[in-house]
């Protein structure tokens, strides 16, 4: 596969058409002073609440800035995130964050005021203006909130001390993805590299002194700026739980569980029913053991179990997601089209690119996808999965209003992990050779020890650090190594040699500063497991309910919406389903793995 050392080397095609948002940096200066005048206007709206047509003009108004400030705050992210440490670029992302801070203050006085009216002058705005029922789900969930929000002028006060402080997660990545040198490798007689988004590709290399010198390197890097790490996890770890408070929630995660309007009792019943079954977990690992004929270290779980040596192109990665969503009908594929037509993807990695991949959306404008492409099947992978969020998101401005087309993570993850399924099965069921069948095999293997076991693993880590700091601790550099090695001799069993270094893992996850993102991937890819096992049976009512799903906007609730498929999140059913799904995955690669070519 072609390796590009900058950005200007890459050819226009993989690299993602930004003037959907706008056109040139003039158009973004032109746009960005105009939405500085329709934030100051927003202002003006004060004491709308009693007025039914005056609050229709605000909401209307209110969500047409939020579209533009969302499109000009994606446009600086994505910029950014092309070539890391540009100064011109940190300050184009500094100056869309302000303005998104001088939205949120211009528009503070909102809920506080809607909130202090009774329940009988509430109703009351709906009585006296038919076209504000548009609205009427949106405004609930805000009336609800009724004992959390606190004052205009302290709302105004918490806004600017958090747009002032919140900079943990950007320090960070910076550091981590572009200030260190984590040194060099030589692979195949040329010296490489080694950078945050290529460390995985070392780490699937045969060589185990490759493997080995690659993770070790890295990690003394790591080690030198454990205390940094930890400070900045600690003060975005601190400032969610204060915040939590202030607002008079319990802690962050009784917020969180609000925002849902979910039941603890769902993620009880996912973290113990995984943990109940880490037997199988550990049976992996075994197998890992018996393909690979070594004893498992940390630096060997990227690497690739079966010896497909296929390397995939751009073109044959579009080709192959294209054939493995047909299952899911016409319309889906129109959807996956208009993504490839449009350039909405950016593939290629070079140093000083944001490591990973993302898909991220606004109100208005389509979605863009950030990508690794390195030419293995992960990246494949990788690109239905962003694919998946992009064509739920275009279900969603199709069926919704711009104001419901917004959605929570804890279902957004399921048309990502629906297609990461679908394209594993199709590679195992169109293999031409038993490679290739048990590298779509173990695609799938791979994708739920991540997103189950290691989801569940580090969500139950992140819990952890917010009851340390809820009990008045510090999260130290020390704290975060013992808590990440008791989970990992937990997780592992006693198959995988645990090393000095695995204690570092957890500075390398960013998810940490997501608000307990990570159950999210657990409950989608239990719920994904489901959905594409069934629609690959030819069962046609799944289909059906699967496609009216990904239309189901923020006017319902998570917990309503997976009903649609048929699914209770309490119900561990859904949970264990996966793991003996997960059980029947590995017995089916290593069936494929014992046969006689």
């Amino acid at each position: 596969m072609e390796k590009y050392k900058t950005r200007a080397e890459v050819p226009e095609k993989y690299k993602w058409d930004l003037t959907e948002y706008f056109k040139d940096e003039a158009d973004f200066q032109r746009q960005f002073v105009q939405a500085e005048k329709m934030v100051a206007e927003l202002s003006k709206y004060k004491k709308c609440t009693k007025d039914a047509d005056r609050l229709y003009e605000f909401l209307q108004k209110e969500l047409a800035t939020n579209a533009l400030v969302m499109d000009l705050n994606i446009y600086a992210i994505v910029v950014a995130d092309q070539e890391l440490g540009i100064a011109s670029s940190i300050e184009r992302k500094n100056k869309a964050n302000t303005l998104y801070a001088e939205f949120s203050k211009n528009t503070n006085f909102f809920a506080p005021e809607l909130l202090k009216l009774s329940d009988i002058e509430y109703q009351g705005l709906f009585q006296k203006s038919e076209k504000l029922l548009e609205f009427k789900e949106a405004l609930d969930v805000i009336y609800r909130e009724k004992k959390y929000i606190l004052s205009e002028s302290d709302e105004t006060i918490i806004t600017e001390l958090v747009t002032s402080m919140n900079y943990f997660a950007d320090m960070s990545a910076t550091m981590l993805h572009s200030e260190h040198n984590y040194g060099t490798v030589t692979v195949d007689g040329e010296e490489e590299k080694i950078a945050t988004n290529n460390y995985r590709v070392f780490l699937k290399n045969k060589d185990v002194n490759i493997r080995r010198k690659t993770y070790q390197q890295l990690n003394q890097k790591l080690d030198e700026y454990g205390k940094s790490c930890a400070s900045y996890l600690n003060g975005y770890v601190r400032m969610n739980q204060t915040l939590a408070k202030i607002h008079h929630y319990k802690n962050a995660w009784d917020k969180k569980l609000f925002s849902l309007n979910c039941n603890d009792e769902v993620f009880r019943s996912l973290v113990n029913t995984v943990e109940d079954n880490l037997s199988v977990l550990h049976k992996y690992y075994r197998l890992r053991e018996k393909v690979l004929g070594i004893s498992l270290h940390p630096y060997d779980l990227n690497l690739n179990l079966n010896r497909n040596s296929s390397e995939y192109t751009i073109d044959d990665a579009q080709s192959l997601v294209r054939e493995a969503l047909r299952p899911l009908g016409e319309d889906y594929l129109e959807k996956y089209e208009k993504i490839i037509d449009n350039h909405y993807i950016d593939y290629c990695q070079y140093k000083g690119k944001c490591n990973g991949g993302y898909n991220i959306s606004g109100f208005s404008k389509n979605s863009l996808i950030l990508m690794s492409f390195n030419g293995d099947l992960t990246s494949v992978s990788t690109m239905a999965h962003e694919c998946g969020h992009h064509i739920h998101r275009q279900f969603l401005k199709e069926y919704n209003k711009m104001q419901y087309s917004m959605i929570d993570t804890l279902l957004s993850e399921v048309a990502s992990l629906t297609n990461e399924c679908l394209l594993s099965n199709y590679i195992s069921k169109n293999a031409k050779t038993k490679e290739e069948k048990l590298a779509g095999c173990e695609n799938m293997i791979s994708t739920i020890v991540s997103n189950l076991f290691g989801a569940v693993r580090e969500g139950r880590l992140e819990e952890e650090m917010y009851q340390a700091v809820e009990n008045n601790n510090t999260l130290t550099q020390e704290y975060l190594d013992q808590l990440t090695l008791d989970s990992l001799r937990k997780y592992y069993g006693d198959v995988v040699e645990i090393d000095s270094y695995a204690k570092n893992s957890w500075m390398m996850r960013s998810h940490y500063y997501m608000d307990f993102y990570l159950y999210s991937y657990a409950i989608s890819i239990s719920v994904a497991s489901s959905v594409a096992s069934s629609i690959l049976s030819g069962d046609k009512e799944m289909l059906s309910r699967y496609i009216e799903f990904l239309k189901v906007g923020r006017d319902k609730w998570p917990i309503d919406a997976f009903k649609v498929l048929g699914i209770d999140l309490e119900d561990k059913k859904v949970y264990e389903d996966a793991i003996r799904y997960f059980d029947s995955l590995l017995d089916e690669y290593e069936r494929i793995y014992d046969e006689e070519v």
